[in-house]
Parts: C-alpha cells; sequence; structure tokens
C-alpha cells in the first residue's frame, strides 16, 4: 500500500482503546513510555491518526505545556507503514496545530535524532539553549 492510501485526521476520545493496541508493540519494545487509558485520551485532544482503510497505522500528539513550550509526544507508524512519509505527516500535523496555538517552541524527546532533524528540529535552539535532563527513576514497562 502505498502512503498515498493512507488518510489522516484528528484523534478522539473514542480511539483510545485501538490506539492502546497499536501503541503497544513500541511500549514492549521499549520505544514508548506505557501510558493509561486516562493519559491517552489527554493525548488525543492534540492528537493525530494515520489510517489505511479504518485501521490506525500511526499516531502522534503535541502537549502544550505554555505558551513557550510544547512537546511531540507518542509518535509510533507501525511496522510496514515506516518509511513512507508517515510519521514526517503526523509531525507537521502537531506542529501546525503548535503553531496554530501560537506555541514558541516544541520539543521531542527520541532515539530517532535523524528523522527528527528532517522534520526541523535540532539539537539546540538558535540563542543556543540546551536541554539536560535528569533520570528520577528508571522506565517501567
Amino acid at each position: 500500500m502505498s502512503s498515498a492510501e493512507i488518510s489522516f485526521r484528528t484523534a478522539t476520545a473514542d480511539d483510545v482503546p485501538r490506539l492502546l493496541e497499536m501503541l503497544e508493540p513500541f511500549v514492549r519494545a521499549r520505544k514508548l513510555l506505557r501510558r493509561t487509558p486516562e493519559e491517552v485520551a489527554v493525548l488525543t485532544r492534540h492528537g493525530f491518526i494515520a489510517e489505511d482503510e479504518g485501521e490506525i497505522v500511526g499516531f502522534s500528539a503535541i502537549e502544550i505545556y505554555s505558551r513557550k513550550l510544547a512537546e511531540i509526544q507518542s509518535l509510533a507508524v507501525a511496522d510496514g507503514y515506516q518509511n513512507r512519509g508517515i510519521g514526517r505527516k503526523l509531525v507537521m500535523r502537531c506542529l501546525d496545530r503548535a503553531r496554530e496555538l501560537d506555541v514558541m517552541e516544541v520539543l521531542a524527546i527520541s532515539a530517532s535524532d535523524d528523522f527528527l532533524r528532517s522534520c526541523g528540529f535540532d539539537y539546540s535552539l538558535p540563542d543556543q539553549k540546551r536541554a539536560l535532563f535528569c533520570q528520577l527513576r528508571q522506565r517501567s514497562d
């Protein structure tokens, strides 16, 4: 199937059960954090879905922290659908939503540096701000 057959839409709370199912392999592979149904429902507020004939094959959301900062969350594209531009289209929808809400900066935490850089992200902002992290607890499955 080509990405031309893929449709994109805004997520809704009704999508939560199917989203949890679609995201589960990424959680098991430790590529995404496990989220409760309630947490996924919150993400659907600014979330976007890629579908192929009604099957969810991709998801991404943007969590708005303030007018200054938002974060790309739960970006996932199902096996067999990767490397077709679906992830990029989902990220662009998230960035468009942040622009609509007049957010200043968007961050993304991922092991896919090259992909994120190709979407316009970089390691630091033009004024040389950098994100540093302190892990307070181990990730759990």
